[in-house]
């Protein structure tokens, strides 16, 4: 019978693999119960440094056994939840999390909650959560605003917040901090981690995640080998000045396909993802069936079969939106073309990692300019590559549109009683130095709409009862209020 403080060690020798020196770093931190951010390359493990960092400190002794058992022993009670950004990224991570606990016979159980999430599976849910709950924040918000939120997420001891620079700078970001606010006001030991491999100001990623203070920050042991290079046109007099989405190009694309076995083809925007799709099969017809499309506009079913098909290797090419711009793990991909501006050093950097997933491995990406003018920010965002000049990313200020749905949410979530949840509000750091003016702004809105939409009855949503109490009386208003959580991020 293993010792849980030896779970990686087991599971990592029986692959004839050595851990990090990072990943030991993480695991001592969570030990003892420290909170902290992770930064290192796409593709360096971080995945794992974290997860075993979990079950180390959190998997009972006695579930690891030497023979099966004829009954499969009971689930743990909710322990980790593990937040990400991105819908496909949260099958994937799930798939990699299940392995060790399969492979070391755990009694816990991983579960999926995003908006891809079955009917059947959040009734099961709602009965009794898994062991590790993988969500999106505004699948998380959701969970807050039931009526018994606090007593279903008592178990809760490690939360895992993946890919945090893509929520750090946008108001999603806000609102998953304001739900950390209220899990730490209810269990203020809980250990907190963000990951990341393209952060450009990495202090302030850990303050906003961590604004409590006291957080480690772990860094990866070295740079991940990244190569940036530029497909040219034929003829550059002839190559258009703006205005166009790279069709002028399609020839070279399909040579540098080709000759390679796996690729993802990044596009901007859902449109352009299906012209060149169409585009790709009219000049190969014989790669039907061997090249596909993936974006979130797209059934489940059709973005898993992509996802699986990618992962086996049985795929030349997808061509993609953002949709798989994170962390998805996809090791028979070798090469990441970009077609036109990537918007940003670190979102190149991220597709780039796409490829040569694993460590030790090269990433390539090839950009792929739509006009003349995109060849000199091709050779800017090679440069800014070399250099690892990636962007900082900062938290929105006391965004008040975030903070009265919040007020929404907790009223249906068991009421707020407003001087307490003022205080839990502010503990958030994008509220840090919200005033009592902010805040009698944003309760006179949810109750009565405020100054300016008081003759609406819609916008009486919320109202304090005989103890003072502020909850949701109507409930039309409150599913309503349900089906539209989320933020505008742009």
């Amino acid at each position: 019978m293993a010792k849980s403080s030896d779970l990686a060690k087991t599971w990592f020798s029986a692959r004839g693999w050595k851990p990090f020196a990072f990943q030991k770093q993480l695991w001592a931190a969570v030990k003892n119960g420290e909170s902290g951010l992770l930064h290192a390359s796409t593709g360096a493990g971080k995945t794992y440094a974290v997860w075993f960092a979990a079950l180390n400190r959190f998997a009972k002794c006695a579930a690891v056994v030497e023979t099966p058992r004829k009954r499969k022993p009971p689930a743990e009670p909710l322990t980790v939840l593990w937040i990400t950004p991105m819908r496909a990224l949260a099958a994937d991570t799930a798939r990699a999390l299940q392995s060790p606990v399969d492979d070391l016979r755990l009694p816990w159980s991983i579960g999926l909650r995003t908006g891809d999430t079955s009917s059947s599976e959040r009734a099961r849910q709602s009965r009794r959560l898994p062991t590790t709950l993988i969500t999106t924040p505004e699948s998380l918000t959701l969970l807050l605003a039931r009526a018994d939120a606090r007593t279903a997420l008592s178990t809760l001891r490690m939360i895992v917040v993946d890919e945090w620079h893509e929520l750090l700078g946008n108001k999603r970001g806000v609102q998953l901090q304001l739900a950390l606010a209220r899990l730490r006001h209810w269990q203020p030991e809980l250990i907190v981690w963000g990951i990341s491999a393209t952060l450009g100001n990495q202090s302030h990623a850990e303050q906003v995640l961590i604004p409590q203070g006291g957080g480690v920050c772990v860094q990866g042991q070295s740079e991940k080998s990244l190569t940036v290079d530029t497909l040219l046109p034929t003829a550059i007099e002839r190559f258009p000045w703006a205005g166009h989405i790279g069709l002028k190009m399609l020839p070279q694309v399909v040579a540098e396909l080709d000759a390679c076995a796996s690729s993802l083809v990044f596009t901007n925007t859902r449109a352009q993802s299906e012209i060149w799709y169409q585009a790709l099969l009219e000049a190969r017809p014989d790669w039907a069936g061997l090249i596909a499309l993936h974006h979130s506009s797209l059934s489940r079913e059709t973005r898993d079969w992509v996802e699986h098909a990618l992962k086996e290797g049985q795929l030349k090419a997808v061509v993609c939106t953002s949709s798989l711009d994170l962390g998805v793990d996809f090791l028979p991909v070798e090469r990441v073309l970009q077609i036109g501006s990537a918007k940003g050093v670190a979102r190149l950097m991220q597709r780039a990692g796409r490829s040569g997933h694993a460590p030790g491995r090269t990433s390539r990406v090839t950009l792929v300019p739509t006009h003349s003018l995109e060849l000199i920010e091709a050779a800017a965002a090679r440069d800014a590559v070399e250099q690892r000049r990636i962007e900082p990313r900062q938290s929105p200020h006391k965004p008040l549109d975030v903070l009265v749905q919040h007020l929404v949410s907790m009223a249906l979530g068991g009421g707020f009683v407003p001087d307490e949840l003022y205080e839990e509000v502010r503990g958030a750091w994008a509220y840090r130095d919200l005033t009592p003016a902010d805040w009698a702004w944003a309760l006179a809105f949810v109750r009565h709409g405020g100054m300016s939409l008081t003759a609406y009855p819609d916008y009486r949503r919320v109202e304090p009862d005989e103890h003072g109490v502020w909850r949701v009386p109507d409930a039309r208003l409150a599913r309503r209020h349900r089906m539209s959580i989320g933020t505008i991020v742009s």
